[in-house]
């Protein structure tokens, strides 16, 4: 089975990790554009790419699908199947046909839940209980593909972005894994999505880092989880912009009004939400480094 490979990001490698592992034949990694990244914004490969050169699989980076040429040479590799993963483009009909196995997705979410850019970072903002990945079968709409395997997981509720991130990576590779073996014997199979039950998984805007303590803790600390290590949600403290890395919900807000400090000491910054509180205790000032709080009130008076 010959396969070309679409992804660019950490969840991405290691689907394609898992493919050279299993000793698949992959003709082609296409990969996104090589971007300047880094404080010192500086050009780097994304981890796909370096994985491709290392192990001397081509490398193909094109800007877009939709050109003739582009497509020419994606018909070149006579690939039996398209396997894509956190790959970020559109792909047009006459990529969807080429083929014969047809377009593979692997997603991270439970379709049809969370459809679109960012199923991660909203499954864990809505407070979800379980999540997991989907492979899929790619048609023209985002997402909406037949099923053709679906893993669930159980998400924690102490778990944050990087902890689920990297509990789906180890499930996708799994499951990607499963369904070829399928595929293989002529075992796979299609299940139609449920259009009726689709939700949705708009990208991340950056307003939507800010937090909000008029709403309620459970939000907020979801909120703080969903976004920590990256982008990270931030507040204001003692004039301080200042990312929250880690908290926890607290048991009420003192009858003090949403935002106002209850008390701040080596435990944690205890703010109160509209019901209950929140208790910061790990956090990064612009400009600084992650520190505890300890750290953080020694040069800091709140």
């Amino acid at each position: 089975m010959k396969i070309v490979f679409f992804g660019t990001p950490e969840i991405a490698y290691g689907c394609l990790e898992e493919l050279i592992n299993g000793g698949y034949d992959v003709a082609c990694v296409v990969t996104g554009v090589d971007k300047p990244r880094g404080r010192g914004y500086k050009t780097q490969y994304s981890p796909v790419k370096k994985l491709a050169l290392e192990k001397g699989i081509e490398v193909f980076q094109p800007s877009s699908l939709r050109d003739i040429e582009v497509q020419n040479r994606l018909k070149s590799y006579n690939a039996d199947i398209f396997i894509t993963c956190a790959y970020g483009k559109i792909f047009p009909p006459e990529v969807l046909n080429i083929p014969p196995m047809g377009c593979i997705n692997v997603h991270a979410s439970l379709l049809p839940a969370y459809r679109g850019a960012a199923p991660i970072y909203r499954a864990l903002l809505n407070g979800e209980k379980a999540g997991g990945v989907t492979i899929m079968y790619m048609d023209e709409g985002m997402d909406t593909g037949d099923i053709a395997l679906i893993r669930a997981t159980e998400i924690p509720e102490d778990m944050d972005y990087s902890g689920y991130y990297n509990a789906l990576t180890g499930l996708g590779r799994k499951a990607l894994t499963e369904f070829l073996e399928k595929a293989k014997k002529g075992e796979a199979t299609r299940i139609k999505q449920d259009h009726s039950k689709a939700t949705y998984a708009p990208k991340l805007e950056k307003e939507e880092t800010l937090l909000d303590f008029n709403d309620t803790a459970e939000n907020i600390y979801n909120k703080i989880r969903a976004l920590s290590p990256n982008p990270c949600a931030y507040t204001l403290l003692g004039g301080k912009r200042c990312k929250i890395h880690k908290a926890f919900r607290g048991e009420s807000n003192g009858g003090l009004k949403p935002g106002e400090i209850i008390k701040a000491d080596r435990t944690g910054i205890e703010i109160a939400a509209s019901d209950k509180s929140i208790i910061i205790t790990e956090l990064q000032p612009e400009g600084r480094g992650k520190m505890n709080v300890t750290a953080f009130l020694a040069g800091n008076k709140l």
